[in-house]
């Protein structure tokens, strides 16, 4: 198969033809025809001590190309949208319904399968797989428990997205913050999965919904998205304007969708008294929170969450996120404002980092 392949630690990716094994028992083949560019993939890309050579893309959709031995769930043919984790459902998380937390799912970030082998090869040599899904490739395999059933009738871009900004923001939101009717939010970061935080503020029915992101572009579009407010975090102090408009108590919820020490920092100081501040975004290693003073955290019974993947189950989320979808009431072909073939992924993860769009699609088969 041709893969987008990270050779070498932060070097544009080139197209390398990799072989990909058939499925083992409880795993499936996935022809991946679309895969969105995140935030997440582009951090593993610059990193200098990245794990090589890897097929980074974890947002994909796709068709089943093979079942292994012991799949009844899934036949060649079904569209699927790939999860970056695939639950076993008997581990200490999984039967208290925290699979993102799963102990085999937790594969995705060393590169390999729960087992520890990789199904990649180039030469005789392994190929690892990247962050769960390996979707800068025409072949992936995954667990038959990270491949959800989807419609025909469902465009597999639209599902692509699904895969991580969607239920990544959504969740944060509906699950892990669990935002109430008439809340107060700030959204920092306006992205993919920033805007689905804002998409998930409006589906909660939050009163306010300050977005604050440095460009001007992204700050006009999500207003047909939900916000209410928009802040230029280079013009004005965000903590300042918020407490102003809220009289002075600050948000109820405050949400960091950039991955950025600096900003859970601003959450926490933009939050009211008992509000809760959700790192959504995924931080550098090098990055850390200050808590200052600690005290007036403990009286002021402030809250600060981490959020993996929007603490979703796939198998239950992505139904719920394509009804809403179909209702009219979550937007999801707007989200993408690029469309590239995987040939040009290069270019299209220099518009990433210079923020340019919203999510850019990569046809990939």
């Amino acid at each position: 198969m041709k893969a987008a392949l990270l050779a070498s630690p932060a070097t544009p990716l080139v197209m390398a033809d990799v072989d990909c094994i058939d499925p083992g028992p409880g795993l499936v083949r996935v022809r991946v025809t679309h895969c969105g560019l995140c935030h997440s993939d582009l951090t593993m890309i610059d990193a200098q001590e990245s794990l090589t050579p890897i097929i980074l893309g974890h947002e994909a959709a796709g068709i089943i190309d093979a079942v292994g031995p012991g799949v009844s769930t899934l036949a060649p043919g079904d569209h699927v949208m790939l999860s970056p984790f695939g639950p076993c459902s008997q581990c200490y998380w999984c039967v208290r319904g925290e699979p993102t937390h799963c102990a085999a799912a937790m594969s995705m970030f060393g590169g390999t399968m729960s087992d520890g082998s990789v199904p990649f090869s180039m030469d005789g040599e392994p190929v690892y797989r990247g962050l769960g899904v390996a979707g800068f490739g025409e072949l992936t395999i995954v667990a038959a428990s990270a491949a959800v059933k989807i419609d025909h009738d469902v465009p597999l871009e639209v599902a692509a997205v699904i895969g991580c900004a969607i239920q990544t923001g959504v969740g944060a939101v509906l699950n892990t913050a669990q935002v109430e009717e008439g809340a107060t939010v700030l959204v920092m970061g306006l992205g993919g999965v920033g805007m689905s935080v804002v998409q998930g503020a409006r589906l909660a029915g939050a009163a306010r919904v300050f977005a604050s992101d440095p460009v001007a572009e992204r700050r006009n579009a999500a207003v047909a998205f939900g916000a209410t407010d928009l802040l230029d975090p280079t013009d004005i102090d965000v903590v300042e304007h918020v407490k102003e408009a809220t009289a002075g108590i600050g948000v109820d919820y405050a949400f960091d969708a950039a991955g950025a020490g600096p900003l859970v920092e601003t959450g926490l100081a933009a939050n009211r008294s008992g509000g809760t501040t959700v790192m959504v975004g995924a931080p550098a290693v090098e990055h850390s929170v200050t808590i200052n003073p600690a005290v007036q955290f403990l009286v002021e019974g402030k809250k600060l969450f981490g959020c993996l993947y929007g603490d979703c189950s796939s198998q239950r989320e992505v139904p719920r996120l394509l009804s809403l979808w179909q209702q009219g009431r979550l937007d999801l072909e707007p989200m993408i404002t690029a469309r590239r073939p995987i040939a040009d992924i290069n270019a299209a993860l220099d518009d990433l980092r210079a923020s340019i769009g919203i999510r850019t699609v990569l046809n990939v088969s």
